[in-house]
């Protein structure tokens, strides 16, 4: 039980007079509510999901360190910070703490709700939880339940963070090398094999010590060090973990065929934390829907890389539906019908 939450978003466009244009998207562990800087390739003038036709909103997800209610804030009960005290956040009560700012927003009907990731995660609950509020769904890189192989990663990454001598210390930048080296095992699981090889290789047959895949390692935990917290990373890892559609509705199967929304279930073919396998079963279970994959070298990640097949594989489908589409994306499925 919480006294009171509070929630940061972002909002591009506006709602129109029909209120059928709200897209909702839903951001992955380490972003922010502005898609329009995280997905820049989908969000944003002239793109996909323009702002002058739809009314694009993102909320930033409880116990993330950019605006909602997190690890720093101050518990109202005690006035000092949560830190390791803070409240657990499931996937599920995230879907459930957005229902209120839907309600603020005046959406009543959301016409795309898309989401990667853990995002993909939370886009599912809230399809289930209120079967009619979306018209289509774009699931990319999720599941419907965190698998143990995903499962033992974040536990892996928080060990890392456990492990460091300054994380039993309640101030901010407690555990932040311990959370370096999360990120260093978490970027495995996002990339590939492929991904290293083509950016980190030697090409030097006499280096013994120095290597760029080692340096890459250290610089993304110091990047990320720089503008997120332990706190977060480690409240954020464990809500994805406890990740189960299934919980409380008679299984999975069950809980999926709840879903109403048109939907296609994207993934991607290098991925090896969220393995195509996840994807086919979620396509497999959920009524009517579609499923297809991207090829991309960046595995994992390639959900917020590879923005021209992931538009063309949402543009198509859409136009397959016969749908309400803004003018930026009927500019889109005219390129793709004459193509």
């Amino acid at each position: 039980m919480l006294p009171a939450y509070h929630l940061a978003y972002t909002t591009h466009g506006f709602l129109n007079e029909a209120k059928n244009n709200a897209v909702w998207v839903f951001h992955a562990l380490t972003a922010n509510s502005d898609p329009a800087e995280w997905w820049t390739g989908l969000v944003g003038d002239g793109k996909l999901f323009d702002p002058a036709s739809w009314f694009i909103v993102c909320v930033n997800m409880p116990g993330s360190c950019y605006g909602s209610i997190g690890p720093l804030d101050n518990n109202p009960l005690t006035h000092t910070p949560w830190y390791h005290d803070f409240p657990f956040f499931t996937t599920r009560d995230m879907i459930n703490a957005y229902r209120p700012l839907q309600d603020f927003l005046g959406i009543k009907k959301i016409h795309i709700g898309i989401g990667g990731s853990m995002g993909g995660q939370q886009l599912l609950e809230w399809a289930i939880a209120v079967p009619q509020l979306f018209d289509f769904i774009f699931p990319i890189a999720t599941n419907a339940r965190h698998s143990a192989w995903g499962i033992a990663f974040n536990a892996s990454q928080r060990l890392a963070i456990e492990t460091d001598p300054t994380w039993k210390q309640s101030n901010e930048s407690a555990g932040a090398t311990g959370m370096k080296t999360a990120r260093g095992i978490a970027l495995i699981s996002y990339r590939s094999y492929e991904t290293y090889e083509a950016g980190q290789a030697e090409t030097e047959n006499e280096k013994i010590t120095g290597f760029k895949s080692e340096s890459y390692q250290r610089y993304q935990g110091e990047k990320l060090a720089k503008r997120f917290n332990a706190f977060s990373y480690y409240f954020l890892s464990k809500g994805m973990d406890a990740h189960n559609l299934g919980r409380g509705r008679h299984g999975v199967e069950k809980a999926l065929q709840q879903i109403q929304a048109k939907t296609l279930v994207i993934g991607i073919e290098s991925d090896i934390l969220f393995p195509l396998a996840e994807q086919q079963w979620l396509a497999k279970h959920i009524p009517g829907a579609a499923y297809t994959s991207i090829h991309s070298t960046y595995g994992h990640d390639g959900f917020l890389l590879e923005f021209e097949q992931i538009q063309d594989c949402i543009s198509k489908f859409l136009l397959n539906n016969k749908t309400f589409i803004g003018t930026n994306e009927r500019h889109q499925l005219t390129r793709i019908k004459t193509n």
